[in-house]
């Protein structure tokens, strides 16, 4: 099955075609995942602004569709050549989409989570696309997205066959609006077991990091200070790992390295805050520390608890190489696998809305064609 899949949930516009085969265990094959981001059209504003967001979209969807049209038409599934010669530029434009939504057996389109409006442009053109080609339309959601991205190839992707044996596995989403974590006894049966009560991550990361200063996005901002920093110079709270349930609460430590600011510059809480670098970097090392033993010590409490055989991850923050490689060490002591998506995919993207959405064909589930900015797992 040939999946062209929309992602505009946020600041990065996406389509991909995505080759999909298979019922228990599936297979993708990215034939290609364009990805347009927005990252300078925002960083002056500290983070998204949704209707630039959302400009930004209906100028760039258009644009991708011909690339990906283009793209495909050169490569090995390409199609026949017209026997009809364009008469110009738009027409050869026009048959080259064509030929590739020939191809096509069904378009996935996020509709949730995300920003209303950045949403909708997607939805709209996929609705159009669908119509004028005639092709079944799936809803899809970006947290199944990045829950399946490991499912999907990449140069440096790791290679391990799935299989019934693999399961129970634990799941952890981290991403700049969410949190969670899932126990999974398939690939299509899950149960979620807990989630962030008030700040997400990746939320809390950018917020720390335009407390010192750093650029939008803060994610890889403050990873890249704190490699530099001493992770054990500030003894940050590790929220809610008293606690046997598997819920996250990051705002505490988060208004920690406020307060931690706030004292050692004698001034009122204004941000950013000046400070040498060297003490900039010893808080964001410190910060992430406290982040990261979270997050890996309540992942392997579930491995522990539901006996699980490996351990996925996905969402933006899974490309932070400091927690990649603790969780990977704290599962290879615990003798369980550790999964990570490809680098390449991890980020928001098409592809993995394809692998969404074919999770959900053999689920057999449906989702409304609207946004659904506040859409869950």
């Amino acid at each position: 099955m040939n999946i062209l899949a929309i992602e505009t949930s946020c600041d990065e516009t996406s389509i991909a075609l995505v080759k999909a085969k298979g019922n228990e265990f599936p297979t993708f094959t990215i034939h290609t995942n364009l990805v347009s981001s927005q990252i300078k059209i925002h960083r002056p504003f500290g983070g998204v602004v949704p209707n630039l967001a959302k400009r930004e979209h209906i100028k760039n969807l258009p644009v991708l569709l011909k690339k990906l049209a283009i793209k495909i038409s050169k490569s090995k599934i390409k199609n026949q050549k017209s026997k009809l010669q364009p008469k110009n530029k738009i027409e050869n434009e026009t048959n080259t989409i064509r030929a590739l939504m020939k191809k096509i057996d069904v378009i996935a389109v996020t509709v949730g989570p995300g920003l209303e409006p950045a949403l909708w442009t997607g939805i709209n053109f996929a609705k159009e696309l669908a119509k004028e080609y005639k092709k079944p339309l799936l809803g899809a959601n970006h947290l199944e997205g990045h829950l399946y991205s490991f499912l999907l190839p990449g140069k440096k992707a790791i290679s391990y066959k799935l299989k019934a044996k693999s399961f129970p596995a634990i799941g952890l989403i981290v991403s700049g609006g969410h949190t969670m974590l899932l126990v999974l006894s398939s690939l299509t049966t899950w149960k979620k077991i807990g989630e962030t009560r008030d700040d997400a991550i990746g939320e809390a990361y950018d917020k720390v990091a335009r407390m010192l200063g750093l650029q939008y996005p803060g994610g890889p901002e403050v990873e890249r200070v704190a490699k530099i920093g001493d992770p054990a110079s500030i003894k940050f709270p590790r929220p809610m790992l008293d606690q046997k349930n598997y819920d996250f609460s990051f705002s505490g430590l988060k208004t920690s390295v406020l307060y931690h600011l706030r004292d050692m510059t004698n001034h009122e809480i204004t941000t950013p805050f000046i400070i040498p670098e060297t003490q900039r970097n010893n808080i964001a090392a410190s910060f992430q520390a406290a982040a990261i033993e979270t997050l890996v010590q309540k992942t392997i409490r579930a491995v522990k608890e539901f006996n699980a055989h490996m351990v996925l991850i996905g969402g933006g923050v899974a490309a932070n190489k400091s927690l990649a490689n603790s969780l990977k060490k704290a599962c290879k002591k615990e003798s369980v696998m550790f999964i990570p998506p490809a680098r390449n995919v991890i980020t928001d993207n098409a592809a993995m809305i394809a692998a969404g959405a074919y999770i959900n064909i053999l689920q057999k589930k449906k989702r409304r064609i609207v946004a659904q900015s506040n859409l869950t797992l």
